[in-house]
């Protein structure tokens, strides 16, 4: 387990800048662990805390009940055996092979060469680069050098592997493929991956729970499926916005959306659901049980962790007292709901 206790990292010089502002978190082991945030937010500094690259200026990280920040230089590199990282522009060594640069980490470690060949033959095929073993890295595609950062990282088995922005430089296609591999390594080696990055996308397809960082603080944490469905801080609701938009659309806002309920006008509504709840058929028991014409007007269903999720926007029609007591049995369903407003009567 992966504790912050307290975290500040402050940069001197002429000026000084607050980089961590008192950052407590938990990550569980192996769990893969999303921390998103703006350029400058401050997650990469975090997420080098746990390897210690970055010493905080006060606070505690502790690692399976070992304090690294009171650790001695030695004992770091030692602790840092069992701590992988990968970069966004991968690192490899331009005169070595796919090989050579997996194996350069054993080599540094005085692993004998039998071990070397068995460990890195291994990590080959886990990566699915075993018939690139004799490229080099300029004849390799940029999903191709990250595998081969991927099995770097994985040679000194470590407990943790850190992804710093590794896919921001690659096209959706790769990044999909990456992603894919980063989870199927989680559930083969039970490692625990902290992920950094700036697209919700990303957390949205292989994150367990997600942090937002912002200014060196850290404004909302949980899972990752919770965060998606109601996000509590303004910069979550920007980040899950950039994935699936659950503003009111223009074309809804241009039917005259008021305030207040009417004779004349139809009630506005929002659904907000996940999990069993999508199989509920509760337009269909609006309709039955209140004697009221629904009208989907915009809607989404989407997946995280094979857990459904989506929302969808209706206006309810008819009685104006039928409506009233319509939703208030919505309120009592497995569902979130609010009324956007209220809609002039088309028929």
């Amino acid at each position: 387990m992966i504790t912050f206790e307290n975290i500040t990292k402050t940069y001197g010089g002429k000026t000084h800048v607050q980089a961590l502002k008192g950052i407590s978190l938990t990550i569980h082991d192996g769990e893969i662990f999303g921390i998103i945030g703006k350029s400058g937010a401050g997650k990469s500094t975090l997420v080098r805390c746990i390897n210690m690259l970055e010493k905080p200026t006060t606070g505690k990280v502790i690692i399976d009940d070992k304090e690294l920040t009171a650790m001695s230089d030695s004992q770091l590199r030692a602790e840092r055996k069992n701590i992988g990282m990968i970069f966004q522009h991968f690192n490899l060594l331009s005169s070595r092979t796919v090989f050579d640069n997996i194996a350069f980490p054993l080599e540094l470690a005085g692993a004998s060469k039998e071990v070397i060949r068995s460990k890195v033959d291994s990590l080959l095929e886990l990566v699915g680069l075993t018939d690139r073993q004799f490229n080099y890295p300029s004849q390799l595609s940029g999903g191709q050098k990250q595998r081969v950062g991927i099995a770097r990282a994985l040679a000194s088995d470590p407990k943790i592997l850190l992804c710093d922005e590794a896919t921001s430089a690659l096209d959706p296609q790769t990044t999909k493929s990456i992603l894919e591999l980063l989870k199927d390594i989680n559930k083969r080696l039970g490692i625990t991956i902290v992920i950094i990055t700036h697209e919700m996308a990303v957390i949205k397809e292989i994150c367990d729970r997600v942090a937002v960082i912002e200014g060196g603080v850290i404004k909302e944490q949980g899972r990752v499926i919770d965060v998606f469905t109601n996000p509590q801080s303004e910069t979550m609701k920007e980040f899950v916005k950039s994935v699936i938009n659950m503003e009111l659309p223009e074309g809804i806002k241009k039917l005259g959306v008021t305030d207040q309920p009417s004779p004349d006008r139809d009630m506005l509504v929002r659904f907000r659901f996940k999990g069993a709840a999508t199989n509920e058929p509760l337009v269909v028991n609006i309709a039955r049980k209140f004697n009221l014409d629904v009208s989907v007007l915009y809607g989404n269903i989407d997946y995280i962790q094979d857990v459904p999720f989506g929302y969808l926007i209706v206006v309810i029609m008819g009685d104006m007292k039928a409506q009233t007591e319509a939703y208030s049995y919505i309120k009592t369903q497995p569902v979130e709901s609010e009324v956007l407003g209220y809609v002039p009567r088309t028929h």
